[in-house]
């Protein structure tokens, strides 16, 4: 190195000019030394000295990267203390994109209202086996939702079956490969209680399953344990409650005998639009469109299944909106299916099975589904929504799902069946307006 080679070359000299002087002045030594010797000497301790700082110099190099990881540390310590950076806001595309962040909601000055729906529900049958109840009286079915259900103003769900211990007639299928009855004993019906639930359809396949006596006892029974419920023609066509000062209107409708038929549309919408002159949120259900996964798609023309006109979901559920309704909850596919914002009012096409213990079929995409909350201003106009995706098995009801999969399902179809939807569904499973 050129700072060395200097170095040497200086003290070479220095010693060199001590040693000569030394040699000629020194008077009270007794030993003399000659000059050659002196030079030797100090050449000699010169080299000892620049030896010294070579090897100090290779240490100091060969020691440096052991003080690499100490910068590395420093450089991703930052990394893991520094605040996020707030997410881009959501490009405005025709289309629903997914996006991992969640814009804050605007809400009415007046207060939002808070409506959440759930799929398909049979919480055990003790026909034709008590075999098919489950463990510990169903206490723990929902056990794992209840506290997510409790969370709205209203919480709705679908009725399968009917709530009966013993008795009734029960129903004659052609098929019976594709034909089940349902009958679970009275006191499940605490279970829903539990849960929080507000009201029910019971415009369904199944609500017909233990003929009049069965229909009967299931409405004493939800009569007793304050749940309101509607969905049969002539009867209990819709429903009005109040909660905290909203009166609420529901009605449900369904293609099957003895229930508010789907498919007469323009009977609907007189139902909906008596219950739109006298409530300030309306909300209807329907039963309707093909089943199984290969039905996950919501054609919007009328679908036929196993022989029955199954009815235009979608026609019909314009129709109630044109005619008051606010939200629209469907359900009977037994998958999810897409969701559409229209004339401002949320439109959910199915949405799924929910808590259907022992006799439903819940592989694949049967086994997900969403628990949707849907936040309404006071005209009933949608604000947004949050997706809770579940998942169920044989063995157990819902249990939240930490792989997303219905939120995921939902992003998918709503932006094949529904482009223009006017919703983006955001990977947390936030629903908002475009």
């Amino acid at each position: 190195m050129k700072k060395n080679n200097f170095f040497s070359g200086f003290l070479y000299g220095s010693l060199f000019l001590f040693a000569f002087y030394s040699c000629n002045n020194d008077t009270t030594s007794d030993n003399t030394t000659s000059v050659p010797d002196a030079v030797d000497s100090v050449k000699q301790t010169v080299d000892s000295s620049v030896a010294s700082i070579d090897t100090l110099t290779k240490e100091v190099k060969e020691e440096k990267p052991k003080e690499e990881p100490k910068e590395e540390v420093a450089k991703e310590k930052p990394k893991k203390e520094a605040e996020p950076k707030e997410a881009p806001k959501p490009k405005k595309t025709p289309y629903v994109v997914q996006l991992p962040s969640t814009p804050p909601p605007t809400p009415d000055p007046s207060g939002l209202i808070s409506v959440i729906g759930v799929g398909d529900m049979m919480l055990g049958t003790n026909y034709p086996s008590a075999n098919y109840l489950p463990a510990n009286g169903g206490k723990d079915l929902l056990k794992d939702v209840q506290n997510t259900l409790w969370n709205a103003d209203v919480t709705f769900g679908n009725l399968e079956g009917t709530i009966l211990d013993s008795g009734g007639k029960v129903k004659r299928c052609s098929n019976p490969d594709l034909c089940y009855a349902f009958r679970s004993p009275e006191s499940y019906v605490q279970h829903f209680v539990d849960a929080g639930f507000d009201v029910l359809s019971i415009a369904n396949n199944h609500t017909g399953d233990f003929g009049a006596e069965g229909r009967k006892k299931t409405k004493e029974v939800l009569d007793n344990a304050g749940i309101k419920y509607a969905g049969l023609a002539g009867s209990d066509e819709y429903s009005v409650f109040e909660k905290n000062g909203i009166k609420y209107g529901f009605a449900a409708f369904a293609p099957n005998s003895g229930t508010c038929d789907i498919r007469n549309i323009s009977k609907a919408k007189q139902i909906v639009s008596t219950l739109e002159g006298m409530c300030d949120i309306v909300i209807v259900s329907f039963h309707g469109g093909a089943e199984g996964k290969k039905h996950q798609h919501t054609p919007c023309t009328t679908e036929k299944y196993v022989g029955e006109n199954r009815g235009n979901v979608c026609k019909f559920a314009h129709g109630v909106i044109d005619a008051g309704a606010d939200i629209v909850f469907g359900h009977g596919p037994h998958v999810t299916r897409a969701m559409e914002l229209y004339n401002d009012r949320f439109i959910i096409y199915s949405l799924g099975n929910f808590c259907t213990y022992g006799r439903f079929n819940l592989r694949d995409a049967a086994g997900i589904a969403p628990i949707l909350k849907v936040y309404v201003n006071s005209d009933g106009s949608f604000s947004h929504g949050e997706i809770t995706p579940i998942y169920q098995a044989k063995t157990h009801g819902p249990k939240i799902d930490s792989r997303n999969r219905a939120i995921k399902k939902l992003q998918e179809l709503t932006r094949s069946d529904f482009p223009e939807s006017g919703l983006d569904i955001y990977d947390d499973g936030t629903v908002m307006k475009r």
